[in-house]
């Protein structure tokens, strides 16, 4: 299942393993999630690992951008018809669009107006783990 995932849900994951964000991020590392980006969320992701109040080393941060780079899907999204509230948002959005993931997870809804958002599904980390059982008890 391709799916595109915020930073805070990447960062969320990484610092508490035991949560829904834990359990995403496991997911991904585990094949059974592909994560859709672009150069923008990988400069994001990078950026915002490296920040030292994570604490998060070096090498780490490293083999998990390389993990997503090779294991992800790389997308080349067009502009969104219709900005939303924060620009820095939009290319999560629109990667979701152009890859046709199945869902954006994101700590942040509100960030995403469903009546921007273009038919996109975008749901909480909670939501997801639900969603993705729901998915896998139905094939």
């Amino acid at each position: 299942m391709d799916i595109v995932i915020d930073t805070n849900v990447l960062v969320a994951g990484l610092l508490t393993p035991f949560g829904a964000c834990g359990e995403i991020v496991r997911m991904v590392s585990a094949g059974e999630l592909t994560l859709a980006f672009d150069a923008r969320i990988l400069s994001e992701y990078n950026e915002v690992l490296r920040r030292p109040r994570f604490g998060f080393a070096e090498e780490k941060v490293a083999a998990l951008l390389d993990y997503i780079v090779c294991r992800g899907q790389a997308v080349a999204p067009s502009p969104l018809s219709h900005a939303l509230p924060d620009p820095d948002d939009e290319p999560f959005l629109e990667v979701t669009l152009a890859s046709q993931a199945a869902c954006l997870v994101t700590g942040n809804q509100k960030h995403f107006p469903a009546e921007r958002c273009q038919g996109a599904k975008v749901i909480s980390p909670n939501e997801f783990v639900v969603f993705f059982k729901k998915q896998q008890t139905e094939k």
